[in-house]
Parts: structure tokens; C-alpha cells; sequence
């Protein structure tokens, strides 16, 4: 699917990364669960629901595209569109996980280390959501 979403539908915000499932560079949402598309048959999407960061919200106003940026969680940014993705399906699931169900869900490879503003973004996201 990752090829299909890039190459055909011009969805670029989704990235290769490992091509394996192991980085989630390519996480997007097949039916509201973060699948990575990497390692995902376009076949098998027939017929679902398929939101990449693009659909995440229009005008980047989603609660953890702001705690994203109030935090200054990127920093090269490359795995950032897969780790939104996987923390939106988190907070979908799960509106005020622990630090423990963040670690658990959000399994996504950052070279730079930024997984403790990750966990905090996520926290700050849900208290807004609340």
C-alpha cells in the first residue's frame, strides 16, 4: 500500500522507511488501526477507510499536531508522520493512556531519540481532548 499512497495518489507524507513493518516511518489508519503500509497488500484495503497524515486534519489543528509543535518533538522528522499516526489511533482506542500503554502502542523507530517528547505530546493531546 505504501507505494500506492506515494507513488499513485501523490500521499507523500507517509514514508519508507525500513520496508520491513519494524520503523513505522509508514503508519497510516486502515479502518481507524494503525497498520504499517509498508508491509500492508493494497488488495486487502479494497473496501476500507484509509486515512494518512494528510487526513489527519486539514490545517494541522489536530490536538497532536499542536502538542507536537508546542513541544518540539521533531527533530528530523522523518518518522514523525508515522508516529502521529500511531498516536492517533492510540488516543482513539484509548483517551488517557498511562505512560506504560504509550510505551506499549508506540513502537515506532526515531533515530533522533525524541520518544520522551512523544510520550509527553501524546499527554498533552489527551488532556485537550478531554
Amino acid at each position: 500500500m505504501l507505494w500506492a499512497l506515494r507513488d499513485h495518489l501523490e500521499m507523500t507524507g507517509t514514508k519508507f522507511g525500513c520496508g520491513i513493518a519494524q520503523c513505522g516511518a509508514c503508519t497510516v489508519h486502515v479502518d481507524g488501526e494503525a497498520v504499517r503500509s509498508c508491509s500492508y497488500p493494497v488488495e486487502v484495503a479494497e473496501g476500507t477507510e484509509v486515512r494518512t497524515i494528510e487526513g489527519l486534519s486539514p490545517d494541522n489543528s489536530h490536538p497532536l499536531q499542536k502538542a507536537w509543535l508546542d513541544l518540539n518533538v521533531a527533530q528530523c522528522g522523518y518518522c514523525q508522520s508515522g508516529m502521529l499516526m500511531a498516536a492517533a489511533a492510540l488516543l482513539q482506542e484509548n483517551p488517557n493512556p498511562s505512560d506504560e500503554d504509550i510505551d506499549d502502542a508506540i513502537d515506532n523507530i526515531c533515530r533522533c531519540g525524541t520518544h520522551l517528547r512523544v510520550r509527553a505530546a501524546i499527554h498533552q493531546a489527551a488532556k485537550a481532548n478531554q
